[in-house]
C-alpha cells in the first residue's frame, strides 16, 4: 500500500487564494485541521506555506468571505462550516449569531430582535460548546448557553462550526463546537487600521409612550489597529467598540408564570387534570358551552391575559488587546486580553386580568389538547383590573486573559501551550433590581371576555353598572416583587498539545488539558402579597395615572383595532409611584421602605421593620475536568486519494455542588392534617458527582475527482448537564402530611448526555467559488435528563410524630391509626408537657427516635435514549464575473422526541428541533456591495412547562429579511446602509394548539447608516 501526501492542483490554488483572502481580514490559519486548541497560537500554517507567494492577490468583500468559507469547508477534517470576515473590522453581520444562522443546520433564538443563542442540528443552546481562540468560555446566563449578543463582531476574523467532533476538540458540544477566532497581528505583517461609525435608527422606539422613549438615533463606534515591528518579531493589536441601542416592543400574553391549567373530565389516578369547573353535559350551564371537550380530552383554561409595552436601552462595550513576540521563526508567544460589557435597562407598562377558571360562556377548539376560542367570566362582586410597571437593569461582564506559546521544535515536532483565566458575570444594575413588578389596580372589573379565535387575543372588559370608563380615583398599588439575580462563572484552563509529522507525512497529534469551571447562581426576592391593595387609593394623586390605549402599540395586528378590544389602561412612571407606595406603606405602619426595594443580601438576613416575604437562594457548582487525546491522520493513494483521521479522547470530570437553603430541623403536628416543617436558619447542602468517558472518532475523506469529495465520520460526544440540574438544594415547602411530604431537588450525580454520531456527505466544487453539498447526520443520544419522583429521606434529623412513641401509645390505647383527631386528643390528654407536646398551643413536635419523615422528591435523572437525524443541503453559486451570486441552504431534522399535545403529565421532548432555511443573494461590483438575506425557521418546541404544569410552548415559524448596501467612495472610505427585519415580522408562541396563545410580540425594523475608513 502506497502512502502519499496527495494535494490536487486545484486545491493548491484554492489554498493559496484562501491565504491571500485571509490576509486583510487578520485571519489566522484558515485550515480547520489546525486544532481548536491551537487556534490561539500566533504561528500559523499559512506563514509557512509556499502558497503565500500569491499574497498580492487580495479579494475582500462578500465574494471573498464566501470563497474563504468554502475553502475552509473543503479542506477540513470532518464536517466544518465557517464564516470569514469580509475585510479588516468587517464581519458579515454586526451580530455573531445573525451571521451563524446563515450556516446550514444553525438556528438562533432572538432576544429583543437580536440574535442571542444558537441551536445546531436540533440540539439547543445548552448543548453547543463555544470557544474563543480554542478556549472554553464561561457563561453568565445561569445555563451553559453562550450569549452571543455580548460580543461585537468587529474584532472577529473567523468563526468555525465543527459539526463533527475530533479528539483535539474540547468536550461539551453535541450539536456543534463553535470556535470564535480573533485577529493576530503577526498573521498580517505591517500596520493596518480601520475605524467605523454608525447611526442606529430602531423604529420600534418611535412607537413607545413618551416616558419610555429613548433616542431616535443611537451611535455605534468601532476601531481596530494592528502593527508589527520591521523585523517581524513584535506585534500589537488593539480593537474596541461601543454601541448604544434604544428599542421597544409590544407583547400580548398568557404569562408562562401563570400559564394554562390543563383539565380532563376523567382525572388520572394521581389527581392530575382534576378540579375543573366546566359543567359536564346535562349539568346547569352546559347549554352555554359550544363544542365542549370530550370526557377523555385534555383541555386548558387560561389563568390570566395581559398586554405590555416595553422599552430596552442597551449599552455594549467591547475591547481586545493582543501582544505577540516571535524572537525566532520557530517560537511565537501571544498574550491577549478580551473584555466585554453589556448593560441592559428595561422598562415597561402593562395591563392584565386574572381569570377564576369559571367560565359563564365558552366555545372550544376540537380534539384533545383543546382550549377556548371564546371565554367569558362574570363575577358576583368587582374584581381588579391590574395595571403594572417595571424598571430594572442588569450588567453582563466578560473578561478573558490568555497566554499561548507555540514552539516548532524541529521540522517534525511542534508543541503548543495555552492557558487562560476567564470570567463571566451578570449583576443587577439598578436599586430596583434585575427584575421587578409594581402592580396597581382599580377594583372595577365586573367581568371580562377573551377572544382567542384570531392571531391577536381580544380582551373585552365588563365594567359595573353605571360605570362607562376606568377611573383613576380608584387606582392604588397592590402587590409587588423586587428581585436580584447574580450569576458568575469562572474558568481556569490549561492546554498542552503537540504535532509530530512522520517521514511519510502522516501526523500524530496529542495533548492534555485541565479545566476548572466554577459556576454560581444566587437570587433574592422581596415580595409583598398585598394583591387586595397595599394601602389606600387616596395615597395616589389622580394625575400619576395617565390614560393610554394599548392598541396603539400593536399596529401589525388587525385585532388590536377591533371595537371589542378594551385597550384603555393607566400607564404610570415606575419611580414616582414606587416612592408614593413606599411612603404610604411606612406612614400606615405596615412595614419599612426597604419592602419596595431589591435586596443585595443573598444570605437571607432579617431586615428590621420589614414585613415583606424575603427568599434567597445560592447555588455553587464546581466542575474539574481532566482530559487527554491522541489522533493520527494520513492520506493514502488507493486508486483515489483517501484521507483518514482517527483519534480518541479521555475525559474525566468531578462535580462538587453546594447550595444555600432553609435548614429543616423538625415536624410540628399543628392540626389534624397539618404537619408543618420547622426551619431554623439556613445551611449549605452539599453533594458530589463524577464521570469518565473514552470518546473515539474517525473521519474519512475521498476525492472522487478534483472537484467531488465524499466524507464519512463517526464520533462520540458529550453534553454536560445544565447548572440548575446540578443544584444540590432540596426544596420542601412548608407543609407535609401524616405520611410524608413532597419537594424537589437537583442531582449533582447526573451523567452527561452521550451521543454517538454518524455523518455522511458529498460535496461538488463545480466552479470558481461555487459548490453544492448534501449531508446526512444521525445521532443516537443516551442519558437524556427528565424529572422523576421517588420516595427519599433526605434529612435524617427531621422526625415526624406520625408513627412515633406518642402516636403508637394512642393507637395501643384504642385510637384507629387513621383517626388523627383521636390520636391528637390522646397525646394532649396524656403527654402534655412532655418533650414536644404543648396542648395549649396545639402542637406536637417529632422527637429523636420518632420516624424520619419521607418525601416524594422530584429530581432530574438520566432516564431516556432516543435518536435524531437529518439532512443538510447547501448551494453557493457565482454568476461568472457579473458580480452576482447566491448562497442557500436547507436543513431537515427529525426525532422521536416529540410532545403529545393531547396527553397529561411529564413528558420528555427535545426543545429547539426544527427545519430551517437560508437564502442570500448579492451583487458586488464597481464599488457597490448589495446583499439581501432571508432566514426562515420552522415551528419548534421551545419549552416544557409553565406555571401550571408540564405544558408545551411552541414558537411558530418565523422568517426575516435583512439587507445591506455599501459603496466604496474610495479605496479607503466606504458608506453603508443596513436594514434588519425590514418587513416588520412578528413572533408568536402557542401551546397545545395554535389558538392557545402564550405570547405574540411586535418589534419593528431597524436601520443602520454608517461609514468605515480603512487606513
Amino acid at each position: 500500500m502506497k502512502q502519499v501526501q496527495f494535494v490536487p492542483k486545484k486545491r493548491v490554488l484554492a489554498s493559496a487564494l484562501m491565504v491571500a483572502l485571509a490576509g486583510p481580514a487578520f485571519a489566522q490559519d484558515a485550515n480547520p485541521q489546525t486544532t481548536a486548541n491551537q487556534a490561539s497560537t500566533g504561528a500559523t500554517a499559512a506563514s509557512q506555506d509556499p502558497a503565500t507567494t500569491l499574497d498580492t492577490v487580495q479579494v475582500t468583500g462578500i465574494r471573498g468571505s464566501l470563497t474563504s468559507s468554502m475553502n475552509l469547508k473543503r479542506d477540513a477534517q470532518g464536517v466544518v462550516d465557517g464564516i470569514v470576515a469580509e475585510d479588516i473590522g468587517k464581519f458579515p453581520d454586526s451580530n455573531l449569531a445573525e451571521s451563524l444562522q446563515r450556516i446550514s443546520g444553525v438556528s438562533i433564538d432572538r432576544s429583543n430582535g437580536e440574535g442571542s443563542r444558537v441551536t445546531v442540528r436540533g440540539m439547543g443552546p445548552d448543548f453547543n460548546l463555544v470557544l474563543l481562540n480554542g478556549r472554553q468560555m464561561p457563561t453568565s446566563t445561569g445555563s451553559r448557553a453562550f450569549e452571543f449578543s455580548d460580543l461585537a463582531s468587529e474584532s472577529i476574523s473567523e468563526v468555525d462550526v465543527y459539526k463533527t467532533s475530533r479528539a483535539d476538540i474540547p468536550t461539551g458540544g453535541i450539536g456543534a463546537t463553535i470556535n470564535i477566532r480573533t485577529a493576530r497581528p503577526l498573521d498580517n505583517p505591517g500596520t493596518h487600521a480601520s475605524a467605523a461609525a454608525k447611526g442606529v435608527w430602531d423604529t420600534s422606539d418611535d412607537d413607545l409612550p413618551s416616558r419610555l422613549k429613548g433616542s431616535s438615533v443611537t451611535p455605534e463606534l468601532s476601531g481596530i489597529f494592528s502593527t508589527t515591528s520591521a523585523d517581524g518579531q513584535f506585534g500589537l493589536g488593539i480593537s474596541g467598540s461601543y454601541q448604544e441601542r434604544d428599542s421597544g416592543s409590544a407583547s400580548a400574553f398568557v404569562a408562562p408564570g401563570n400559564g394554562w391549567r390543563p383539565f380532563i373530565d376523567t382525572p388520572r389516578a394521581d389527581g392530575l387534570g382534576g378540579g375543573s369547573a366546566l359543567p359536564l353535559p346535562g349539568q346547569p350551564g352546559s347549554e352555554n358551552i359550544t363544542n365542549r371537550p370530550g370526557p377523555n380530552d385534555v383541555y386548558s383554561m387560561p389563568q390570566s391575559l395581559g398586554y405590555s409595552v416595553n422599552s430596552v436601552e442597551r449599552k455594549r462595550t467591547n475591547g481586545q488587546a493582543v501582544l505577540q513576540w516571535r524572537p525566532i521563526d520557530e517560537l511565537t508567544a501571544t498574550l491577549d486580553y478580551t473584555y466585554s460589557e453589556n448593560k441592559i435597562h428595561t422598562r415597561r407598562n402593562d395591563m392584565s386580568v386574572w381569570f377564576n377558571m369559571t367560565p359563564n360562556q365558552s366555545s372550544w377548539t376540537s380534539g384533545s389538547g383543546s382550549s377556548p376560542l371564546y371565554y367569558e367570566e362574570l363575577y358576583n362582586g368587582n374584581s381588579d383590573f391590574a395595571n403594572g410597571a417595571g424598571d430594572s437593569a442588569v450588567k453582563h461582564e466578560n473578561k478573558s486573559l490568555g497566554f499561548n506559546v507555540e514552539w516548532k521544535v524541529s521540522d517534525q515536532l511542534t508543541l503548543t501551550m495555552d492557558y487562560h483565566d476567564s470570567s463571566a458575570t451578570s449583576t443587577p444594575d439598578s436599586p430596583y433590581g434585575s427584575s421587578n413588578t409594581l402592580s396597581a389596580a382599580g377594583f372595577f372589573r365586573a367581568g371580562n371576555i377573551a377572544d382567542f379565535s384570531g392571531e391577536f387575543p381580544i380582551l373585552t372588559l365588563i365594567l359595573p353598572n353605571g360605570m362607562t370608563a376606568i377611573d383613576p380615583a380608584q387606582m392604588l398599588v397592590t402587590g409587588s416583587v423586587f428581585s436580584n439575580n447574580y450569576n458568575r462563572a469562572e474558568i481556569q484552563q490549561w492546554q498542552g498539545s503537540g504535532e509530530f509529522v512522520f517521514e511519510n507525512y502522516s501526523k500524530l497529534n496529542f495533548g492534555v488539558a485541565s479545566t476548572n469551571y466554577h459556576n454560581r447562581s444566587a437570587f433574592t426576592n422581596v415580595q409583598l402579597d398585598t394583591w387586595g391593595g397595599a394601602t389606600s387609593a387616596a395615597d395616589y394623586p389622580d394625575q400619576v395615572w395617565q390614560l393610554e390605549h394599548m392598541g396603539d402599540y400593536f399596529d401589525q395586528f388587525g385585532g388590536a383595532s377591533s371595537p371589542n378590544f378594551t385597550d384603555d389602561f393607566f400607564g404610570f412612571d415606575f419611580a414616582t409611584v414606587r416612592q408614593l407606595a413606599a411612603d404610604a406603606w411606612v406612614r400606615a405602619g405596615k412595614g419599612s421602605a426597604e419592602d419596595y426595594l431589591a435586596s443585595y443580601d443573598y444570605t437571607g438576613q432579617p431586615v428590621p421593620g420589614s414585613t415583606a416575604n424575603r427568599t434567597v437562594g445560592d447555588s455553587r457548582v464546581q466542575e474539574k475536568s481532566r482530559s487527554a487525546y491522541i489522533s493520527w491522520s494520513n492520506t493514502f493513494d488507493w486508486g483515489l486519494p483517501v484521507s483518514v483521521a482517527a483519534g480518541v479522547r479521555y475525559e474525566e470530570t468531578k462535580v462538587q455542588s453546594q447550595s444555600l437553603q432553609p435548614a429543616p430541623v423538625g415536624i410540628n403536628w399543628a392540626g389534624a392534617n397539618e404537619f408543618n416543617i420547622i426551619y431554623n436558619g439556613s445551611e449549605f447542602r452539599r453533594d458530589d458527582g463524577e464521570y469518565k468517558y473514552w470518546l473515539p472518532n474517525l473521519d474519512i475523506g475521498v476525492d472522487l475527482t478534483d472537484s467531488v469529495k465524499l466524507r464519512a465520520s463517526y464520533s462520540e460526544t458529550l453534553g454536560r448537564p445544565n447548572w440548575g440540574d446540578l443544584n444540590a438544594a432540596t426544596s420542601l415547602g412548608g407543609v407535609a402530611r401524616f405520611d410524608g411530604g413532597s419537594g424537589s431537588s437537583g442531582n449533582p450525580g447526573l451523567k452527561p448526555l452521550e451521543s454517538s454520531n454518524i455523518d455522511l456527505s458529498v460535496e461538488w466544487y463545480y466552479a470558481d467559488a461555487s459548490y453544492m453539498s448534501l449531508g446526512y447526520f444521525h445521532k443516537k443520544i443516551d442519558n437524556f435528563i427528565a424529572a422523576q419522583t421517588s420516595v427519599q429521606t433526605p434529612y435524617d434529623n427531621v422526625h415526624t410524630p406520625a408513627g412515633g412513641a406518642y402516636w403508637n401509645a394512642a393507637v395501643a390505647a384504642g385510637c384507629a391509626s387513621t383517626d388523627r383527631p383521636c390520636i391528637r386528643d390522646y397525646i394532649f390528654d396524656n403527654f402534655d408537657g412532655q418533650p414536644g407536646v404543648n396542648a395549649a398551643a396545639g402542637t406536637i413536635v417529632g422527637q429523636p427516635g420518632d420516624p424520619v419523615i419521607p418525601f416524594n422528591l422530584s429530581q432530574p435523572v438520566n432516564n431516556r435514549s432516543d435518536k435524531l437525524d437529518g439532512w443538510e443541503f447547501n448551494i453557493q453559486h457565482m454568476f461568472g464575473e457579473s458580480g452576482f451570486g447566491l448562497a442557500a441552504n436547507y436543513t431537515w431534522v427529525d426525532s422521536g422526541l416529540t410532545y403529545n399535545n393531547g396527553a397529561l403529565g411529564t413528558q420528555f421532548a427535545l426543545t429547539g428541533l426544527s427545519d430551517s432555511a437560508n437564502f442570500v443573494a448579492f451583487y458586488e461590483k464597481y464599488g457597490w456591495s448589495i446583499r439581501a438575506a432571508y432566514n426562515w425557521r420552522d415551528e419548534f418546541l421551545n419549552a416544557l412547562g409553565d406555571g401550571k404544569g408540564s405544558n408545551p410552548l411552541y414558537t411558530e415559524a418565523y422568517g426575516q429579511l435583512d439587507m445591506n448596501i455599501s459603496y466604496d467612495v474610495t479605496d479607503y472610505l466606504t458608506l453603508s446602509l443596513e436594514g434588519i427585519n425590514i418587513t416588520n415580522e412578528t413572533t408568536r408562541v402557542h401551546g397545545r394548539n395554535s389558538k392557545q396563545l402564550y405570547s405574540v410580540d411586535q418589534l419593528g425594523p431597524r436601520y443602520m447608516f454608517g461609514l468605515r475608513y480603512k487606513f
